[in-house]
């Protein structure tokens, strides 16, 4: 799940495809992909893996792909038929990928380098500037600030299921039971923030000019937005 800075709406990716909501509801955009990992790079401009649906013509597994038309179409990059990335994030620097066997990165999207991170990771997120990498495992969240090529144990953070950055040094977690932390110094410390009512899924954050940090969250039931976690959560319009 990813916020598109060029509309500001929420971009949904599932077992069948990726899906825009608005206010009037959610619609699927583009061909019918298993969509197992996905992030957004930039305006109308994200990387995904999987598998192809019914009727797409893409490798089975897709590897990376590319697209910069906010999913309308999708173009194979990298690892077709070789790599199905269940964790994907990206920066202006390339993207940080795991497809169950390694912790890859790639500046241009074709050629791969290892990044031998401590723990297996399950989720992870990606600073703007891409030296700053947040991972969640089950034995526990590990934090590198050199892009990769060092890491360090978060022993006094929660237990971090899936994190996403909202500006420079914000990173905004979400634990297995429904809690709702918030770091502001880069994934260093978190607080607790909120609580959301139901066992998270997937987060996407992002901090506005004036300040406003909206959240959304996506449950096992729901799908909500915060832009004041001290308010709480309400299901976001059209959803």
């Amino acid at each position: 799940m990813g916020i598109n800075p060029a509309d500001d709406l929420v971009y949904l990716a599932t077992h069948e495809g990726l899906f825009r909501y608005d206010d009037t509801g959610s619609t699927r955009v583009g061909p019918v992909i298993d969509l197992m990992g996905f992030t957004v790079a930039g305006p109308d401009h994200f990387y995904a893996s999987g598998h192809p649906g019914a009727g797409t013509d893409l490798p089975n597994p897709v590897g990376l792909i590319e697209t910069t038309d906010a999913g309308e179409t999708w173009t194979p990059l990298s690892r077709a038929g070789e790599s199905d990335f269940h964790a994907l994030t990206a920066s202006g620097s390339g993207v940080v990928a795991f497809d169950g066997t390694a912790l890859q990165s790639t500046e241009d999207g074709m050629t791969w380098g290892d990044l031998a991170v401590p723990v297996p990771p399950f989720a992870m997120d990606v600073s703007p500037d891409g030296l700053t990498i947040v991972v969640t495992s089950q034995e526990g969240p590990v934090r590198s600030t050199d892009a990769g090529a060092s890491w360090d144990r978060l022993d006094d953070a929660p237990p971090l299921q899936v994190v996403d950055w909202a500006d420079a040094s914000t990173v905004v977690g979400l634990t297995p039971d429904g809690a709702v932390v918030l770091s502001e110094d880069a994934g260093a410390t978190w607080a607790p923030a909120a609580t959301l009512p139901g066992q998270p899924q997937a987060v996407a954050a992002h901090r506005a000019a004036d300040g406003t940090l909206r959240v959304i969250a996506v449950t096992q039931d729901a799908v909500l937005e915060s832009v004041d976690l001290a308010a709480g959560f309400e299901p976001l319009p059209g959803a």
